[in-house]
């Protein structure tokens, strides 16, 4: 009677122990796997924009900078023609220099040549130039504006002297009054296929 008992308990303590299924045991570790994947590219994508985007915004800083110099330096040489204009008549003297001087810088017969004026560059024509010459050149449309290009000693020209730049630029002389005048300087790129446009503006008026 007790040998029977100890036989059902030993039957008992022998029940077979469940093993995990080999293929759910690959299965939950290739879900593991490629969770911690997405969440390792998720990790890496993001800084790797915020880097990306970053140079384009540093490009696009570099190019405005570089745009507002060149509008700035057209209405500089601008404003030195009205003054070479100036020194001209005064050289001729008479008793109406200023006037003389203004006459021949707003409605003189040459944008190029020895005194230049800003004649022809009243909208919708557009005038462009280059430092090295002494006038400016008329355009009738946009799309003939040469781009600019910058020399080895950073000057930049239309003359196709050195490396090919973006930027183009243009000026315009609007009379807001028979003594005085709005010069606009305009300078436009395209980058990535967008276009960018920077303007400086400034009044000049007679000698007094």
């Amino acid at each position: 009677m007790k040998s029977r008992r100890r036989k059902a308990v030993s039957n008992k303590q022998k029940k077979p122990i469940r093993r995990r299924s080999t293929a759910y045991s690959s299965g939950f570790t290739l879900i593991e796997t490629m969770v911690a994947v997405s969440i390792l590219a998720l990790a890496i994508a993001g800084p790797m924009y915020v880097a990306g985007r970053s140079i384009v915004y540093a490009q696009i800083a570099r190019d405005e900078l570089i745009a507002v110099s060149l509008a700035q330096e057209g209405i500089e040489f601008v404003r030195r023609m009205r003054d070479n204009s100036y020194l001209f008549a005064y050289r001729q003297g008479g008793s109406t220099v200023s006037a003389t001087a203004w006459n021949n810088f707003t409605s003189g017969g040459s944008l190029y040549g020895t005194n230049p004026s800003i004649y022809g560059c009243a909208p919708p024509a557009k005038c462009t130039l280059d430092p090295l010459d002494t006038g400016l050149r008329q355009y009738s449309e946009s799309a003939n504006v040469p781009m600019l290009y910058l020399d080895s000693s950073g000057k930049y020209n239309q003359r196709f002297i050195g490396t090919a730049t973006p930027f183009k630029r243009t000026i315009q002389a609007t009379a807001i009054s028979p003594t005085d005048e709005l010069i606009v300087s305009t300078v436009s790129w395209t980058f990535r296929g967008t276009s960018y446009t920077v303007s400086a503006r400034d009044h000049l008026t007679p000698w007094q």
